[in-house]
C-alpha cells in the first residue's frame, strides 16, 4: 500500500529533467553562444591588423600600428616612442589604413582593360 502512494504520478520524476535540459539551453543561447561570437570577432580583428591602423590597447592606450608580427604589434604611442605588444592587447581598431590593393587584383583589373580595349 505504500508503493502505491508514492509512485502516483509517472511523468513526476521525468519533469526534473527536463528542467535541467531546458536550463542547459537557456544557458547556451544566452551566455555561451554570445561569448564564442565575440572571440571570432576579436580574433578576426586582430588578424587583419596592419601598419597605419590606429587601435586602443585594453588598458586604453592609443597608438598607431607600425609593424606586424605573428604574434606581436608594435605600436607608436608618440612620435618616435614604439611600444610592442601581444595581439591579443588590442582591444579595438579606430581607423584602418588606406592599404593598395594587392598586386594580383591590379593585374587582373590592367587585363580586363587591356581586353575592353
Amino acid at each position: 500500500m505504500l508503493y502505491a502512494a508514492a509512485g502516483g504520478g509517472g511523468a513526476g520524476g521525468l519533469t526534473p529533467i527536463l528542467m535541467i535540459a531546458l536550463l542547459f539551453g537557456v544557458m547556451y543561447f544566452m551566455m555561451i553562444r554570445p561569448q564564442q561570437k565575440r572571440r571570432r570577432e576579436a580574433e578576426r580583428m586582430q588578424s587583419t591588423l596592419g601598419p597605419g591602423d590606429e587601435v586602443v590597447t585594453i588598458g586604453g592606450l592609443y597608438g598607431t600600428v607600425t609593424g606586424v608580427d605573428d604574434e606581436t604589434v608594435l605600436l607608436e604611442v608618440a612620435p618616435g616612442v614604439q611600444t610592442r605588444y601581444a595581439r591579443p592587447a588590442i582591444a579595438r581598431v579606430v581607423s584602418q589604413a588606406e592599404r593598395p590593393e594587392s598586386t594580383e587584383s591590379t593585374e587582373a583589373t590592367e587585363d580586363a582593360e587591356t581586353v575592353k580595349e
